[in-house]
């Protein structure tokens, strides 16, 4: 209420003082009526606005410095944790850096004319018709400066989404999938490969549609949470099950849309683990974490999966420490025509024959 009654009381104020300098200003015009028409019209109007143009611009620009640095810096994306995400932090700084300085120039342009070119009786206005060479300038540097960037931040796209070059296997690929309303991610077990997936599969018991035709499924694992290795390449394989979700970790600088018949893909290495962001934060509580940036329905609050980021050695015990989906379901596999431990018998003697050649 109180907020309201000062907004009003400052409005009828500036209303107050416009109508009386109005007042004065047809005061001082029938005053100098026997002086030139053009001097009797202008008065001080001309130089009063022409200040209070500078004046609301160094008011309201130290109100916007103010603020930014004040409230507004709290708004953006925590500290890059991801060796590309300091990339397109650079990249997103360079291109505020040129917007915002080219703004400042405008803005001083823009409200100082006003005064320095006001009226004056002794001056006479010059008449500027064309200039090329003008017109190219300010055409060719913007246009110059933004396809550099715009290649710039290409790279750094394609680099993102291309597939990674797997050196001394070195990438941890996963799949996560979205659907109504939760995520739910698949790993590869022993063998390193992740098995294949038809939708066609798909049911209350087997979500994620595993397609158990192939050897390479059955020692795949769901875990509860995601466990990711610092300092390796992270191969996310994304799709969604019903409609459209994103995939957005903002720590990591990913966001990738999961869109339904069109699996997508993105990489990035971690470079700080879970406790180190913790120690780094002073907050013991901190995760990583998961969530959907699209819309996608009455529950999409629950669209969020906590990531933990591990020691390489870490992460190894984790994932030797889980359990193959397949081996928890057996009962669903036998109800499909499959008996596991039959089938992981046949697995392991193809292994063996494989590892003798």
């Amino acid at each position: 209420m109180q907020i309201t009654l000062i907004i009003t009381g400052l409005i009828v104020l500036i209303a107050f003082f416009s109508v009386l300098y109005k007042f004065f200003n047809i005061l001082e015009i029938a005053r100098k009526k026997n002086q030139p028409q053009a001097k009797r019209l202008v008065g001080t109007s001309n130089t009063v606005n022409a200040l209070l143009f500078l004046l609301f611009f160094i008011v309201g620009s130290s109100a916007l410095i103010y603020y930014t640095f004040t409230h507004g810096m709290d708004g953006l994306l925590p500290e890059a944790a991801s060796v590309h995400g300091k990339e397109t932090d650079f990249l997103f700084w360079l291109i505020m850096g040129i917007v915002i300085s080219g703004m400042f120039i405008v803005f001083i342009l823009l409200f100082s004319f006003p005064f320095l070119y006001r009226y004056r009786p002794q001056r006479k206005a010059a008449y500027y018709h064309h200039n090329n060479k003008l017109e190219l300038l300010w055409t060719v540097i913007p246009a110059a400066g933004l396809i550099i960037m715009l290649f710039y931040g290409l790279n750094i796209w394609n680099e993102m989404t291309s597939y990674p070059e797997d050196k001394d296997n070195d990438v941890c690929t996963f799949e996560i999938m979205g659907k109504q309303f939760n995520w739910e991610v698949r790993y590869p077990g022993k063998d390193g490969i992740l098995g294949s997936y038809d939708f066609r599969k798909i049911d209350a018991t087997n979500s994620m549609g595993i397609n158990f035709e192939e050897n390479a499924s059955f020692d795949d694992f769901i875990p509860r949470e995601i466990h990711i290795p610092k300092g390796k390449k992270i191969l996310l394989k994304i799709r969604s099950r019903d409609v459209l979700h994103s995939v957005f970790m903002p720590h990591f600088r990913v966001k990738m849309d999961a869109v339904p018949g069109l699996p997508t893909q993105f990489w990035f290495v971690p470079t700080k683990t879970t406790e180190e962001m913790r120690t780094e934060l002073r907050d013991p509580e901190f995760n990583y974490e998961m969530a959907c940036t699209e819309v996608c329905g009455t529950g999409h609050f629950a669209m969020r999966m906590v990531i933990v980021v591990d020691e390489p050695a870490d992460y190894e015990k984790w994932q030797k420490a889980q359990e193959p989906w397949a081996k928890q379901n057996q009962d669903y596999l036998s109800s499909i025509g499959i008996d596991y431990n039959q089938k992981m018998q046949l697995v392991a003697q193809k292994n063996s024959k494989r590892s003798s050649f």
